[in-house]
This record gives structure tokens, sequence and C-alpha cells, in this order.
């Protein structure tokens, strides 16, 4: 299911709001001379974007000779998507406008396998959220919902989710959402909804064509940006590392620290209860850290010589001090991942959190839109 604005849209419609996305405001004349538009069509095609509320006029530049320019970026009030992901304990559900500017994020206690209770949670809350806030739904866009798990051998729209979540396994998940919400779904990986999180929140769209973004939640997963757009694989499963962390040993994934923590005699049974425990289990938290950052660095460091990123982002469900640490372990010897003859790889911590998963999916309704021109949809 598409949303009606994308069938509005010409691949030149397509192309000016991609060109913006990725440069920012910028003067009619460039963006014609970037995309080799005459002048003539170029103004009508912008027009046209104006009168949708896709792109809007900023103030006067004043040049050197001639009349002042009038640069042109993408706006907000064209549409709006949404975005859902489940913690072990909780889940959380995010606005975004046509811009990718948050506009609300809300995070409920949620602990059932059942994905028809998380469909009425999630109709609930958009409902409410929208309403609120005065938004209108024929410029809804799309919810994109952020699953753990792998795309399945039998079918790419289902899931292997982790074991909380086995009432999501052999179910057609956008499908199924779909029905029963009335509205586009997308269904992609967590990791990969938050490579696109962070790809866009770090301004790395602007100024790199890939990145890899290694994301701690259930397990361990990455998202991979391959020329700013998302990079799937043959089967969907592009980034999916959990694999070099057995299950039965030691793994630096979220829930591994939360059960490292547990057996430490902590008193907390999710996730988002581990800032609670910092300053009580601050060694336990810090020991963690350096193993965890040691496993991580191998997966970095071969992420480096496969794919060969502008940017390598860590993000996930901890707390940024412990994210911190993590990203300080992984990069404490960063000549034994930045070779002298080479260009260095830029290095991120995420200040996005947990959040960086719902994030990701309530831009995929709005990626898909302007990104598809230029390759594959999401």
């Amino acid at each position: 299911m598409r949303s009606d604005l994308s069938r509005l849209l010409t691949d030149q419609h397509k192309r000016i709001l991609w060109n913006l996305r990725i440069q920012g405001a910028a003067p009619r004349a460039e963006i014609a001379q970037q995309l080799g538009i005459h002048a003539g069509p170029m103004t009508r095609l912008t027009r046209e974007l104006i009168t949708l509320d896709l792109i809007e006029e900023r103030e006067q530049v004043l040049a050197e000779r001639g009349r002042p320019s009038i640069p042109l970026a993408v706006a907000g009030g064209g549409g709006y998507a949404a975005g859902a992901t489940v913690h072990p304990g909780w889940l959380e559900i995010v606005l975004v406008d046509f811009a990718g500017t948050l506009i609300a994020r809300e995070a409920q206690p949620f602990a059932s396998p059942d994905p028809r209770v998380f469909a009425e949670a999630i109709d609930a809350r958009l409902r409410a959220m929208a309403g609120e806030r005065s938004l209108m739904r024929t410029r809804f866009l799309g919810l994109g919902l952020a699953v753990p798990g792998p795309v399945t051998k039998w079918s790419p729209r289902r899931r292997r989710t982790v074991e909380w979540l086995r009432g999501w396994q052999d179910v057609d998940l956008p499908d199924y959402f779909e029905d029963y919400l009335g509205v586009p779904v997308f269904v992609e990986n967590e990791a990969t909804c938050a490579g696109l999180a962070e790809f866009y929140d770090s301004g790395l769209i602007r100024s790199c064509d890939s990145a890899i973004v290694f994301f701690l939640g259930h397990g361990v997963g990455a998202g991979v940006i391959s020329r700013r757009n998302v990079f799937g694989g043959e089967h969907g499963n592009a980034g999916e590392i959990g694999g070099f962390f057995p299950l039965d040993r030691a793994r630096p994934s979220a829930i591994d620290l939360l059960k490292t923590l547990r057996e430490a005699g902590a008193a907390i049974e999710t996730l988002n209860e581990i800032d609670q425990v910092l300053e009580s289990h601050a060694e336990t938290i810090a020991a963690w850290a350096v193993r965890a950052g040691d496993q991580l660095w191998l997966a970095v460091d071969a992420g480096i010589g496969w794919i060969d990123p502008g940017a390598i982002v860590l993000s996930g469900g901890l707390p940024p001090s412990i994210l911190q640490a993590l990203g300080d372990r992984v990069t404490r010897g960063k000549d034994m991942i930045e070779h002298p003859s080479q260009p260095s790889v830029r290095f991120h911590v995420s200040r996005l959190g947990s959040w960086a998963a719902a994030i990701g999916a309530a831009l995929i309704p709005i990626h898909e839109i302007t990104a598809s021109v230029h390759g594959s949809p999401v």
C-alpha cells in the first residue's frame, strides 16, 4: 500500500526533493544547474511542490550582484508519518513531519507477545497523538514498524522474531497490520531502522554516501546505508551480525548487559531501568563495557574492511553514558582501524538511544517517497 502523495509526485519532483534533503536549502537556479533542469520547468515544478507544502521558501540571501536569491528547503507541512517499535517491557511510538523533524514521541509499558494487542495499542495512540496536534489523516504517509529479527527463508514479509514476540512469527506482518489499521505499513528490522534514523539525525546524509550503524537492543545488529539508501542485501538481511556472537555466550547486546546486572544483584527487570543502577553497579557496567567494546571492535573493523563506509555509528537501547563508554573502548586503538594511506572513518555515538529504531521506522515512508527515484525503495 502506497500513500496518495507518492502517486502525485513525478520523478522530477522527487529529484528536487532528494537534492534538497542531501544538500539543504538552495536557490532554484543552483538546483536547476545540479539536476540539469531548465529554468522554466524548474519554476513550474517548485511551484507545484510549494503548493503541496513539500518545500518552502526561506529568507532571501543577498548576492554580490543582481537580485537576492531565495533558497528553497524541504518543508514539514506536506505530510507526516509514524514509527513504532517494542522493547522488552515497553513500546515506543513517534511522529515525524515530511522534513524529518520529530513532532512527538511516547513510551508506554508493553509486554504482550500478541501482535493484535500491539496493533490495538498503536491504533489508540496514533489517533490520540494526531488528534492532540490537529494533524489531518489525509496527510498521513504511513506507519513504519521496527521489528527485531531477520527475514525468513519462507517469505520476505515474515520475520524470525525474538522469543518473547513469538506471536509475530509466521505472520505476514505488513498485511496483518495494514488490514487492522487501514494505513500503509512498512516493516523493517530494528537495526536497519536505527541506521536510517542515525543517518538523518547526525547529518551524515549530507556529508557521506554510506555508513554502518551498530544497534544494541534485543541482540546486536547493524543497519547498512549505501548510496544514501538502505542496503538490504540479497534476502533483506544485510547487517544480521548476531551470528558473530552466539546466544550461549556473552554478547555485546543490551539484553546481555541486563542479564549481567541481574546476575550481579541488580533488582531490575527491563532495559529502561538500567539508569537506576548506574551508580550502584558502576564497576559491573564498566567491566561489561570493556568486554563488549572489544567484541564490537571486531565487528566494526570487519565492517570497515568489507563496506568502506564514510562513518560508523554506535546506537542502541542503553543509557548515553554506557554507549559512550562502549564507543571509547571501540576507538581506543584508532590506529588499528585507521590506515596511514587510507581516508579515516568518522565515528559517532548516538544521541537518540532506544528511540533510534522508532524514529527510523517513521522515516521509512518519507524516505521511500524521495529516495526511490535514485534506487530501490526501502
